[in-house]
């Protein structure tokens, strides 16, 4: 099975997203993988299973809702790999006479 590690999330550059999934609220944010780093540690789990447990939506608990699970999007660095994509000089097509 894939394992990947919050030290492999930074390293991606990747946003990571969470959502309330209570219907009354659904709630998002974006968390800090580094303060998520500095309090698990490099080594743990960036997976949905190795998080979900970890999390609750402050704004039900304030109102007192009812548990719902919250849900994880994990966006990958799209400008970084535009820009190594622009970087990367062309090779020619045919050689020169």
């Amino acid at each position: 099975m894939f394992q990947r590690t919050l030290a492999d999330t930074l390293a991606a550059r990747e946003t990571v997203r969470i959502t309330c999934g209570h219907p009354a609220c659904c709630e998002s944010t974006q968390l800090d993988i580094q303060a998520l780093i500095d309090r698990l540690g490099p080594d743990h789990g960036s997976m949905h299973w190795d998080l979900v447990g970890r999390f609750v939506c402050s704004d039900c608990k304030a109102d007192g809702r009812d548990r719902r699970p919250v849900f994880f999007t994990f966006v990958p660095d799209y400008r970084g790999r535009d820009e190594a994509r622009t970087r990367r000089v062309p090779k020619p097509t045919f050689g020169r006479m």
